[in-house]
This record gives C-alpha cells, structure tokens and sequence, in this order.
C-alpha cells in the first residue's frame, strides 16, 4: 500500500499544533498570563534545539487549529476568537531594520501600514487600532540585540511604552532565546534596557516529562516494538528534537520490513551534532 508519511520531523519547527508533545505546563502558564489584562510578558529560554521555536509555532497556532489531539483540548482562554498572535523570527534579516520588523507586524496584523513606517507612526497605528488581546513572538531575540544596529535601545524602549501606556494592556511580548531577558539587556547595552525587565516569567526548555516522551514515540502509526520504544527514550535523554530524530529512523527502518537492531549505530551518528543537549542531561 501507500507508504505512510513519516509523522517525525526532524530539524525544522513542528508546525502543526497535533504534532507538537508536552509543554503543557508552561502552555497552561502562558495563556495564564494572558486571561485578563494587562496582558503579562513571559520569555522562552533553553539550549540551541530545545524546541523554543516549536513552542512559539504552537502558541500562534493552537487557538486557530481545527483539529487537536484531545489530550490537547482544555480550554486555553475564554474568547479564543479575540486574540491575535505575530511572529517574527530575528534570523530572518528582513526583520535587522526598524522599518522591515514594524511593516512585518502591521501585515501580520491586517493593519493599515503608514507610508513612513518609523516607530512613531507604528505607535500611533498601534494605538488607534489594537482593541483585543494582541501577541507579539520573536524568535532569536539575541539575534536582534547582537547584528541589528537599528534595534537600540532607543527602539525597545519605543515598545515597550506602547505595550505598558498606549493600547489599554492589549499587547504582550513572548522572547525566545538562549540567555534570560535580564543577562540579554547586559550584552545589549551594558546597563539594561527597562524592556527587557518587564518580563516577569520565564519558561526554561528542558527534557520532555518521561509520559510526554513516550506518547511522542508512541505517535508512530507503525507501531515500535517496546525495547526500541525504551532504547529511543534512554538515548534521547527525553530531548524532544532528539527523539524526533531516532524515532524517524526507526519508523523508516520498520517501513522496509527491517526488524533487526542494526538501525541503532546509524541513528546514533545522527545525534552527534546534538551534543550539547546530552552533556547537560548529565550523560
């Protein structure tokens, strides 16, 4: 029949929300910090291939998605309807300018875009147009404070009297990154940009929960055999990138009648540039 489509992705952000395991608890945390307003501000850390990035997918998504798995399915926030989510991903250049970010949220957000996009008139827009619960996602934030000489401080500043005065606290920020917002304002500026202190909670990625683990391996529809579901979940340490990518070897090995063990030595040369994760899992 049909070969079956590999469910693993392995290397890009999981785009969609079905496929996106565990978290729950930080998911839980965030809409918290957006059931009322002034919405709160929150900042994603964790090691390069933590899944921050899957994490700002699923956020941006889940509220829209049409289908969900129903372990997936408690109610995030009361009025779904009225929230809007923007992403914007540092490592993405077009968004190195003042004038290139602001133009990417005002069409992300279907609004009107001045014909001198400069922070002012991206203010005043805000202002006049933002009525409900309204998002804003980056991705790789230090990107933005390393490369991007346009992104001062002057700029974040900007932001953030409009988040705190200007749209009746309709707007929150969600900072993805390696380094915490507090040790990010120090290599910025050296004193500390007050945007980067108006983030009062901060998820720190780690391993997957060992329940949340299993279920993703679990979600292979050729079903493991249970020694490989064990030995898929001891080598990842429970690092979700990392079982993604020893279970889509499995997956594809099963898939051409491959019972043996043989798959293990190759999958675990995949791992190799993932090191990072496993020395801090202390392994």
């Amino acid at each position: 029949g049909d070969d079956l489509a590999s469910p693993f992705v392995a290397g890009p952000p999981i785009s969609d929300p079905r496929h996106f395991y565990g978290r729950q608890r930080e998911i839980k945390r965030l809409f918290g910090l957006w059931r009322r307003t002034p919405l709160q501000n929150a900042a994603i850390t964790g090691p390069p291939r933590s899944g921050k990035t899957s994490l700002l997918y699923f956020l941006r998504t889940v509220l829209r998605a049409p289908s969900l798995r129903p372990d997936q399915g408690t109610a995030l926030v009361a009025d779904p309807s009225r929230y809007r989510f923007v992403f914007a991903d540092f490592q993405d250049p077009r968004m190195g300018t003042q004038e290139g970010l602001l133009r990417h949220l005002l069409q992300s957000l279907s609004l009107p875009i001045p014909r001198r996009c400069d922070l002012e008139s991206f203010i005043s827009t805000m202002a006049e147009q933002i009525r409900s619960p309204t998002i804003i996602l980056f991705d790789e934030v230090g990107v933005a404070l390393q490369r991007y000489r346009e992104l001062d401080t002057a700029f974040w500043e900007g932001l953030r009297a409009l988040a705190i005065n200007q749209v009746e606290g309709n707007l929150g920020f969600v900072l993805a990154s390696t380094h915490p917002p507090h040790e990010l304002a120090r290599q910025h500026d050296g004193g500390g940009s007050p945007f980067f202190n108006i983030f009062g909670y901060t998820a720190t990625l780690g391993p997957l929960a060992p329940l949340d683990a299993r279920q993703l391996v679990m979600s292979s529809p050729v079903p493991f055999p249970e020694d490989d579901i064990a030995w898929i979940l001891a080598q990842s340490a429970g690092w979700p990138i990392l079982i993604q990518i020893l279970a889509r070897e499995r997956f594809l090995t099963l898939q051409e009648g491959d019972s043996g063990h043989a798959w293990r030595e190759a999958a675990i040369d995949q791992l190799s540039p993932f090191g990072h994760l496993l020395t801090r899992s202390g392994r």
